[in-house]
């Protein structure tokens, strides 16, 4: 079983952009090519796939994402990062970082980090 492991800054204010870290073990089959993605949360509304970069390296964002998303890599930490821009309140949610077969899909059957809150205060 691949473990994820998010980590984030938590509390946020609406000035800041924040930086949320996926870290993932370096042995995690680099022979197949996956999505890398980042999911978030909301309380009342359902899962949201927000984007994810490729194994090869190419990144993909939902549509309503992808003017304020970035999701670099350090492939040397074994890291790839969530940078979310122009927060609102309305981004408060849990933030699960995840290991795809699907590009714009995540499935209970993937794997998947405990996910790590991030509250938008404004």
């Amino acid at each position: 079983q691949v473990q994820l492991q998010e980590s984030g800054p938590g509390l946020v204010n609406s000035a800041q952009t924040p930086s949320l870290t996926c870290t993932v073990p370096g042995d995690s089959d680099a022979a197949t090519s996956y999505y890398w993605s980042w999911i978030r949360s909301r309380p009342g509304k359902d899962l949201e796939w927000m984007g994810a970069i490729e194994s090869s390296g190419s990144t993909y964002y939902k549509p309503s994402f992808k003017s304020r998303t970035s999701i670099p890599r350090d492939t040397a930490k074994n890291q790839f990062t969530l940078q979310l821009s122009s927060v609102t309140p309305e981004d408060t949610a849990i933030y699960y970082c995840a290991r795809a077969r699907s590009l714009g899909y995540v499935g209970p059957n993937d794997n998947w980090g405990q996910g790590t809150q991030v509250t938008v205060s404004s």
